[in-house]
């Protein structure tokens, strides 16, 4: 179920649906102008989002912003053609080779099986477009591109949009409303989903987390989660940052990764860190 949140005096959101792969979309609203982050995975994806926030009497948006290309951040932009729609050149790009593709249940299976499309993203897609026949799925290009790095400004708030790659993506952008100190990350910190062995690659995520810590923030807004802190960021970063490094010196052996890590953190793993443990290896191996 979605709820309408509020940070600060500028930004609103929407809370994820894991069922459906409905990531959170976002608002940033200025004296002057709005901005919405991500286009959401269907129309009436996009369409909730902003009926909840005209009860909230909040407009609609005049620019939305496309984090990256992964459909669940883009099938809904069909329903926005009134905005300016801004995405850096790489997610055009990667837009642009979306339009010739069929969404039907036949087309999708050819696509699993070839590997360019994956099972998890197939029966998410059947479930929100659930009762459509011939599922009319409009691919929509964006308006307005930038190469790394565009500055909005809304009226007392601004929004820089900036290309941060990462192994999920590597066309990720993260948006930093400045005034508000919140950095939307969309999906750049997960692993990449989309490879036959889910990974992490050790230079991009370095890389990632060295441009993410320059970002003056208090909160992060991941699109697959709720809001965290900084210091919860700090510890995510820290247990990436870590694991990277240890792969690389172990060359890859997940078991003397594991006994590594174990003694940096004095402690037993999660699950989670076992899984990302994992990842950096399929990484390094493939």
């Amino acid at each position: 179920m979605h709820t309408i949140e509020q940070i600060g005096k500028h930004f609103w959101y929407m809370t994820p649906v894991s069922e459906t792969d409905r990531p959170v979309l976002g608002m940033v609203v200025g004296r002057n102008k709005t901005l919405m982050i991500d286009a959401g995975n269907s129309e009436k994806h996009v369409r909730r989002f902003l009926s909840e926030l005209r009860k909230r009497e909040v407009p609609s948006p005049d620019f939305v912003a496309l984090t990256h290309s992964h459909w669940d951040h883009i099938f809904g932009l069909s329903t926005l053609t009134y905005a300016v729609s801004v995405a850096s050149q790489a997610t055009r790009k990667k837009i642009e080779k979306l339009l010739p593709l069929s969404w039907s249940d036949e087309a999708l299976e050819e696509r699993v099986k070839d590997g360019t499309e994956i099972r998890f993203c197939v029966e998410a897609i059947q479930k929100e477009f659930a009762g459509q026949i011939d599922r009319d799925i409009r691919i929509t290009l964006p308006n307005m591109g930038f190469e790394n790095r565009l500055e909005i400004d809304l009226g007392g708030v601004s929004c820089m949009l900036e290309r941060v790659g990462g192994s999920h993506a590597s066309d990720s952008v993260v948006v930093y409303v400045k005034e508000e100190k919140i950095l939307f990350l969309g999906d750049c910190i997960y692993a990449d989903i989309y490879a036959k062995n889910r990974n992490y690659k050790i230079d991009e995520t370095l890389q990632l987390l060295d441009r993410l810590e320059a970002f003056d923030a208090e909160t992060y807004v991941l699109s697959h989660g709720l809001p965290i802190s900084k210091e919860q960021f700090d510890q995510e970063a820290s247990m990436l940052r870590t694991i990277a490094v240890l792969t690389a010196r172990l060359q890859g052996n997940v078991h003397d990764v594991t006994e590594a890590y174990i003694q940096s953190v004095e402690r037993e793993l999660t699950e989670d860190e076992m899984q990302v443990i994992d990842e950096f290896a399929m990484g390094y191996l493939f």
